[in-house]
């Protein structure tokens, strides 16, 4: 790869790095194109942010057991991203729950207080998300790490599907119009492929079934699918508040395919 090759992939790196955590590095492109290639990048920093919380959660299972190992793992991911996959999420929830048309829903999703619609929803998908690692943590440390690791690739494999070339920003301005309408289709099936793969290992190496945890990352970009079609029908199109529903969603999704399939 030619220096021009390497820019372009240290600028869509940046910018997923720069906008789905945060970790101090500096978004040096800010366009579309690099917002492209940023959500194809998206599982390499759910890997990343997995790994830093599945590490904590491991050592605070280990110590004081699964339940409180759940809740650090969730807890570090939450703080890894600002938030933001959160507030997504509670946003939308409170933008679909209200009935109202799109554009008096897009207004409530962009005021900065959280209605009784978003709190339900955060409250269930925390207690889910917490449930379903508990469980994975009781069984071994190790098992609860890999269990993060996947609910957190999944929740990154989603955003690329979201982004695909037949999704609409449903406003200008913004994250969500930046990176709407960026990504081909497969682009997102080998970023998704690949991530796959390496979760297939990685669970193989501690015993899994080959085929669980990517299982687990299809059905939860599956659920997060879901929520972004019905997101699009009902707004018309996709927002940054849509893409972080989305990446819960996926994640939550992840978790209990693993607690019912394993």
């Amino acid at each position: 790869m030619d220096g021009s090759g390497w820019s372009v992939v240290r600028d869509g790196l940046r910018f997923a790095f720069g906008t789905l955590s945060v970790l101090p590095v500096r978004v040096e492109r800010w366009d579309r194109a690099s917002g492209g290639r940023a959500m194809v990048a998206a599982p390499l920093v759910g890997a990343v942010l997995g790994a830093l919380a599945a590490g904590a959660g491991a050592l605070v299972a280990w110590r004081a057991g699964g339940l409180l190992g759940a809740v650090a793992a969730v807890g570090v991911l939450a703080v890894l991203t600002r938030g933001l996959h959160l507030d997504g999420l509670a946003d939308v929830a409170d933008g679909l729950g209200s009935g109202k048309p799109a554009e008096d829903a897009l207004r409530i999703m962009k005021q900065s207080d959280i209605g009784p619609f978003g709190v339900l929803t955060l409250v269930l998908v925390l207690l889910g998300q917490v449930a379903a690692l508990a469980g994975e943590f009781a069984h071994s440390p190790a098992r609860g790490a890999l269990a993060v690791l996947t609910a957190a690739v999944a929740a990154r494999c989603a955003l690329a599907w979201g982004c695909l070339r037949t999704v609409p920003a449903a406003r200008p301005g913004g994250l969500g119009a930046m990176v709407a309408s960026t990504v081909a289709p497969g682009a997102a099936a080998a970023s998704t492929g690949g991530a796959a793969v390496l979760l297939a290992l990685a669970g193989a190496a501690d015993g899994w079934s080959a085929l669980l945890l990517p299982l687990a990352v299809v059905l939860g970009v599956g659920a997060g699918w879901l929520l972004l079609r019905r997101c699009v029908r009902r707004f018309g199109g996709i927002t940054g508040d849509v893409l972080g529903a989305t990446a819960e969603t996926a994640a939550t999704g992840a978790l209990l395919a693993l607690a019912l399939l394993r």
